[in-house]
């Protein structure tokens, strides 16, 4: 098989995501939410998912596909042999009377660059996951689709009869589309799709210009942090971990998985990238989620819930061919019944910048006494319990090693908060319950491979295992540090810079591809541990595992091939937080 990459620019507004292709095709698109049915989605069934395409009749056309400088206003350009244009893809947001305004509206903007090229225009949406075809009725400037949940318009200067018969014309000025969903546009078309793409241009460009960049990897951290930030359902504040669902983490693994829903794990890594570039909005949004579902709690936390703090969420196999005829197709998603008790400390580690942090006035914080103690006391009455683990395994559970570290590390973040505020008991309970988490982890410790193991008695080794080194249960410069980079990397690192989460047999098979963001944790343990170079050279090599626009996937394979859903926060989270680790220790490396 060639290389595989996705050939997708992804465009949202912080209420929905829309990826496009280099033909200009809306392959992907989820309205209302981001886990709502698409409205197109040939992603996963070309046949019957819909398309919203604007392409050149040449059919020898060249195109390239780029991002307005700093922004997720994206472009894609055709050159043909009867002239030149661009497609403008707008998910709208700016600020209006001092609130953020992100509506559910696409504005594409189609310009003319040279020539008269010849173009065709199709819109046709489609209504629950395919099965629903609208009936269209057309008016003088708009075209409407019935049947959806919400009224659905594609208001456009193009002549209306061109679009319902995807019929060809002389693309001789600029046009402009804008389909939106529930309130239609009543302003005037063309004035306003040009404030719309200026305004999110300028918005988009004084977030990034806000943003704390190290002197290295600056154009792939703002590609990332720009990928994150669109993954915030920012009504809620819940984060999700990926905008895609059931795109296979390699060709025929049935390993296809709905990934739009908010996992405190990946949140927690999330806004730990926002952090280290100087945003915290984000993370004063989501302790709003959190402190919902922490309110409706009774006796323990769902690993993910939706972003609207769901509970149930059903998984089922939709009839439809999937990604490369990869199925199942899968909606929702089973993991929301497993135990996964990292969660607790992960939620701790989360909202720890909140209180302690100087540079956020907090108005809130005297919710530590609610929040803090009923955390601590989930990591008290699951400490030694197994879980399914980070990798959410179906048919095992065991005492992970990751797990342990949470509570280890959720503890400290809870002793911090209490020491704040003076509360002595909530201190030395945190106390404690550190101490008692640090015990268990030495039980994974094999002193004669010198590692640790993925879980207590186990010898499975674990990638996971590296962030006891980034999150400094390890000291940077100890033996133990050193040895167990040695040891996981040689049993797990594979060409150019890529490593496995393990290797070991599990509900599926044995894996075929790597996952990504282990590579960048392998890149993060290495400059942790002083390898500088080592740290460098496979970031560097990571990189090309990004297709055109610097995007990531969750899964790659050797070869250059992305797969996995797409884009992945936790993999531009890796890059982020592994490009900020190089560039401090080359500071300090400078400074002495």
């Amino acid at each position: 098989m060639p290389v595989h990459k996705y050939n997708m620019g992804v465009i949202g507004n912080c209420s929905y995501l829309a990826y496009i292709d280099l033909k200009a095709n809306i392959k992907w698109m989820c309205m209302p939410r981001f886990d709502s049915s698409f409205l197109f989605g040939s992603l996963l069934d070309e046949e019957n998912g819909g398309h919203f395409y604007v392409r050149p009749t040449d059919e020898q056309a060249t195109t390239r596909q780029y991002y307005v400088a700093n922004t997720n206003v994206l472009c894609t350009e055709f050159t043909c042999s009867d002239g030149k244009f661009v497609v403008i893809d707008c998910a709208p947001r700016m600020r209006i009377h001092d609130r953020q305004f992100r509506p559910l509206m696409l504005v594409r903007k189609v310009q003319l660059l040279e020539g008269t090229p010849a173009v065709t225009i199709s819109c046709q949406p489609r209504g629950d996951y395919g099965k629903l075809l609208p009936e269209s009725v057309t008016a003088s400037n708009h075209i409407r689709y019935l049947n959806l949940e919400q009224q659905v318009r594609l208001t456009t200067d193009v002549p209306l009869t061109y679009i319902h018969k995807e019929k060809s014309f002389v693309l001789d000025q600029d046009r402009y589309l804008v389909l939106t969903y529930g309130e239609p546009l009543e302003a005037p078309l063309k004035e306003t799709a040009e404030e719309f793409v200026r305004k999110t241009i300028e918005d988009w460009q004084s977030w990034i210009k806000s943003s704390y960049l190290p002197d290295i990897y600056q154009d792939e951290i703002i590609r990332s942090a720009l990928v994150l930030k669109m993954h915030q359902y920012e009504d809620t504040g819940g984060i999700i971990a990926s905008g895609s669902t059931s795109l296979p983490e390699f060709h025929d693994s049935t390993r296809n998985w709905d990934y739009r829903y908010c996992w405190f794990r990946d949140a927690h890594y999330t806004l730990r990238a926002f952090n280290q570039i100087g945003h915290f909005e984000e993370l004063e949004k989501y302790f709003d989620f959190i402190y919902n579902i922490l309110h409706n709690s009774t006796d323990s936390l769902q690993p993910l819930y939706s972003i609207a703090g769901d509970k149930k969420l059903y998984e089922i196999s939709l009839d439809l061919p999937g990604y490369l005829n990869n199925r199942p197709v899968r909606i929702g998603n089973k993991a929301y019944i497993q135990s996964q008790h990292d969660v607790y400390g992960q939620v701790l580690v989360s909202l720890l910048p909140l209180y302690t942090d100087k540079r956020l006035i907090f108005l809130k914080k005297e919710s530590y006494r609610q929040i803090v103690p009923w955390l601590l006391g989930q990591i008290e009455r699951t400490l030694s319990m197994p879980d399914s683990g980070l990798w959410e395994f179906r048919s095992a559970v065991q005492v992970h090693t990751y797990t342990l570290l949470f509570h280890w590390a959720g503890a400290k973040a809870a002793y911090k908060i209490a020491a704040l505020f003076n509360d002595q008991p909530l201190m030395h309970k945190a106390a404690q319950l550190a101490n008692a988490a640090d015990d268990l982890i030495q039980k994974t410790y094999d002193p004669i491979r010198k590692l640790y193991t993925q879980a207590i008695g186990t010898e499975n080794l674990d990638a996971s295992t590296l962030t006891m080194i980034t999150m400094d249960y390890l000291e940077h410069h100890s033996d133990k540090a050193r040895d167990h980079v040695v040891a996981l990397e040689k049993e797990l690192l594979a060409e150019n810079g890529l490593f496995y989460r393990y290797k070991h047999y599990d509900d599926f098979g044995f894996p075929e591809s790597t996952f990504l963001v282990c590579a960048f944790w392998y890149v993060d343990a290495l400059a942790c541990v002083g390898r500088i170079d080592d740290a460098m050279h496979n970031l560097n090599q990571l990189m090309t595992f990004s297709n055109h626009l610097g995007i990531f996937s969750e899964d790659a394979t050797t070869d250059g091939s992305q797969w996995g859903n797409f884009p992945q926060t936790y993999s531009h989270v890796g890059l982020i937080n592994a490009a900020c680790r190089i560039a401090r220790k080359l500071d300090k490396a400078d400074f002495l």
